[in-house]
């Protein structure tokens, strides 16, 4: 499983809709797997919702109730629930067309126990973009229509329409602002008032990559929606401050302006030599340096190949190169190989322009090395781009507007909110995928693969004058609770179950720290020291299944208090940790090859440890 889809709630129902591929645990053709939950706690698993069908895979999207039934799907006076999701032609993107996403609805009319789709689908078409999916669908009050948000490569399109059907285009949002290091995906809408009694508009929108602790991630903007615009408010702009690239000078270790003449080819990818620019029906490739690069759309997307360097011995701190092209892990990638071995990777983010982007390498130095370029994918965007490698003291960056996320960790992705939330309730509950593009497939489960977070309660709080997002646990997590214990001179013993919360305050803003292990010396430690938190899981067990799991994701802390406090949730393997209120949050994975046994705790006051209830166990 991975993104949640379709949250909605109707007659005392939360209903939670996910991509599923139920023949596999890994990604496959797309279905929308279905559960129903009247607490948001405990859940029951429902038959598949929506399947593939002759215009493509079911991708994510969201569903409304259709109070006023303007579909005219209702029936005896009933609202009808309407699923709003994105088709993926799976032909479409193997014969290299850009049209292969569009959009679909379907709608059920017995409390979302079973779907009809609407024989006039595709309700819309393709505008020409590759990346054009996940419709979030709202109803605008003021302007009296429906408003869909859709993710299109490197920003957002708002439609509207009076019956879900017929849509028109309205406007587009952030080609300019915020991050683009990856692909733009499942983006949110919402109005919200915040703790000064304003209201403002919630634009949440999930990249992959981009997350600036490595990955896949969700970034947001706060502002004012008029029914067809969306506007930054003007003291979150301060946020989004540019940032300009960083190009450190160096020694050109490849230009491509003599073609591959110090590299060994496989494949019919990059052809017998490099390019000039575009090849082909290839869009226009820009952001290279000089007259040529290597261009692997030698035979157009369905071709595969690499080609790897002489071998050299690594002598500066960084070595950076220009890439672009496409976003598939372990598929369309540059490396660094020691040994033979990948010690350094990085894709392309689906775009024909080429960034500046680098490694750092000062761990080996003195080691010889090779460079490899691989192209192993036949789909969509089957192709990487690569110019001026170059080795330096100092890694590249491309220039990029400030990008303000909802997670400093690397394991929220694809999250999004519940629709139809009654007025009495109030609240918006966010719910997301604990996962990371960069390492999904790959992660050492065995019967079942991937799970959601918990949820999240969403609120707006202002920091020295700028609205921020905040999210903390649902208080039906409450229900959870069992018993409490001790812990004596800064260590407990996890419960069996290895199941818990705990809460704490710290007035010692020099730091504190949380660190669980087991009797093999694995651990992982969450800390905050010199204004910033930290997580460190590369000591947790297996990470061996990728490059991108271990490290230490590090954040600015955003509140000014004088004491942090912090709330953890905690699984067997993972945990989700809350600091002052929400207004920094940390959701990471690992993988000990026994369950942790053991809490460490040092700077840390008023601390609650409870055992929490199995969800699934009565």
């Amino acid at each position: 499983m991975n993104d949640p889809n379709g949250m909605v709630y109707y007659e005392g129902e939360y209903h939670l809709f996910y991509q599923y591929y139920p023949d596999s645990t890994v990604w496959g053709p797309m279905h929308w797997g279905h559960a129903i939950s009247e607490d948001l706690v405990h859940w029951e698993h429902l038959p598949i919702a929506l399947f593939p069908d002759e215009h493509g895979l079911i991708f994510s999207g969201s569903a409304v109730v259709d109070w006023d039934n303007t579909t005219g799907f209702g029936v005896e006076g009933n609202p009808p629930l309407v699923a709003i999701f994105s088709y993926h032609d799976m032909e479409g993107e193997r014969s290299g067309r850009d049209d292969y996403q569009t959009q679909g609805i379907a709608y059920s009319n017995d409390k979302g126990r079973s779907w009809t789709k609407y024989e006039g689908n595709p309700v819309i078409g393709n505008p020409g973009v590759r990346d054009f999916r996940d419709p979030k669908v709202i109803w605008h009050k003021d302007s009296k229509q429906w408003i869909m948000a859709v993710a299109a490569l490197d920003h957002l399109k708002f439609y509207g329409s009076p019956n879900l059907k017929d849509w028109t285009y309205l406007s587009e949002f952030g080609k300019e602002l915020g991050s683009h290091d990856g692909v733009w995906e499942c983006p949110d809408l919402f109005p919200m008032k915040s703790d000064n009694g304003k209201e403002y508009w919630v634009l949440i929108e999930n990249m992959n990559p981009g997350n600036p602790n490595g990955g896949s991630g969700t970034q947001y903007f706060i502002g004012q929606f008029d029914g067809v615009q969306f506007t930054v408010d003007e003291q979150f702009m301060k946020l989004l401050a540019h940032e300009d690239a960083i190009v450190p000078e160096g020694v050109v270790f490849e230009s491509f302006e003599n073609g591959y003449e110090n590299w060994t080819i496989e494949g019919d990818a990059f052809g017998e030599s490099t390019a000039n620019g575009s090849l082909g029906s290839q869009m226009e490739v820009s952001g290279f340096t000089g007259k040529r690069l290597a261009n692997s759309f030698v035979g157009g997307d369905q071709a595969t190949g690499k080609i790897k360097s002489k071998p050299f011995t690594v002598s500066n701190k960084a070595i950076n190169f220009l890439i672009g092209g496409g976003n598939h892990r372990g598929r369309t990638y540059i490396s660094l190989l020691i040994d033979g071995n990948v010690v350094r990777q990085t894709e392309g983010k689906n775009s024909e322009q080429l960034l500046w982007t680098g490694w750092d390498v000062t761990a080996y130095i003195g080691q010889e090395a090779q460079i490899e370029i691989v192209d192993q994918y036949e789909g969509s965007w089957g192709h990487i781009l690569i110019d001026e490698i170059t080795f330096a003291d100092q890694v590249a960056s491309a220039a990029r507007s400030g990008s303000v996320w909802l997670d400093a960790g690397r394991d929220n992705y694809a999250g999004v909110t519940w629709s139809d939330v009654p007025e009495s309730d109030g609240r918006r509950i966010f719910l997301g995928w604990l996962s990371n593009w960069s390492y999904a497939q790959v992660v050492p489960t065995e019967k079942w693969r991937s799970a959601m977070t918990i949820p999240w309660s969403l609120s707006i709080n202002h920091v020295d004058g700028i609205p921020r997002l905040v999210g903390e646990p649902i208080k039906e997590l409450e229900r959870l609770a069992a018993d409490e214990w001790k812990i004596v001179e800064d260590i407990a013993k996890v419960p069996e179950s290895g199941i818990y919360e705990i809460k704490g305050t710290s007035a010692q803003l020099d730091g504190f720290s949380i660190s669980l292990s087991n009797s093999v010396d694995e651990q992982v430690v969450f800390s905050y020291k010199d204004g910033n938190f930290s997580f460190d899981r590369s000591k947790s067990g297996d990470t061996s299944f990728s490059p991108d799991f271990a490290g230490i994701p590090t954040t600015e802390r955003i509140s000014k208090n004088d004491v942090v406090s912090m709330h953890a949730y905690i699984d067997h393997s993972s945990i989700e940790i809350f600091l002052d209120n929400g207004q920094n949050v940390f959701t990471e994975l690992f993988f000990p090859s026994s369950l942790y046994t053991e809490i460490e705790i040092k700077g840390l006051s008023e601390l609650k440890i409870r055992e929490l209830n199995n969800i699934w166990r009565q």
